[in-house]
């Protein structure tokens, strides 16, 4: 009776933890529950069969929580929670041909203190130096990077 009790709080607390894992997020009752049942099991095995037993039971609680998950999160039904698109998306770089220390441009938005602007006929997106700069505002360029513009008020540096 008691082999079979220490088989059940393994399969259990086997079956809590995957319930954490796969279906509900954090830290939960099933997950900290699952814990204590494992842990139950090994302390009983230890109790009423010994060390050797003791240690059996607690190298099964180590090899098969792992195994298990290993295994469920390959099956076809973990296959079907995972999300699993790609990110296309890209960066545009800035035209450093085009685009180039001292030019003045205008922003399109606010600036608060990133937005976007339009410097000779291109729109990119730009920083400010730290303070809001309103839409409509003439500005100048300071710095150009990558993949923006650092900027300034245009009567700021006057």
């Amino acid at each position: 009776m008691t082999i079979f009790a220490i088989v059940l709080l393994i399969v259990l607390g086997l079956l809590l933890l995957l319930l954490e894992f796969a279906v509900i997020p954090g830290v939960t009752i099933a997950g900290i529950g699952g814990f204590i049942l494992l842990g139950a099991s090994v302390y009983i095995a230890f109790v009423k069969f010994g060390t050797l037993v003791g240690f059996i039971t607690l190298t099964v609680v180590l090899i098969a929580a792992p195994l298990l998950f290993f295994y469920f999160f390959k099956s076809k039904a973990a296959k079907k929670m995972i999300l699993e698109s790609k990110i296309e998306g890209s960066v545009d770089a800035v035209n450093k041909n085009k685009i180039k220390i001292g030019d003045v441009g205008k922003t399109i938005g606010r600036l608060a203190p990133m937005g976007k602007v339009k410097i000779n006929g291109e729109v990119v997106e730009a920083q400010s130096t730290g303070s809001f700069i309103d839409q409509k505002t003439e500005i100048v360029v300071t710095k150009v990077l990558s993949n923006k513009i650092i900027v300034e008020l245009k009567n700021k540096l006057l």
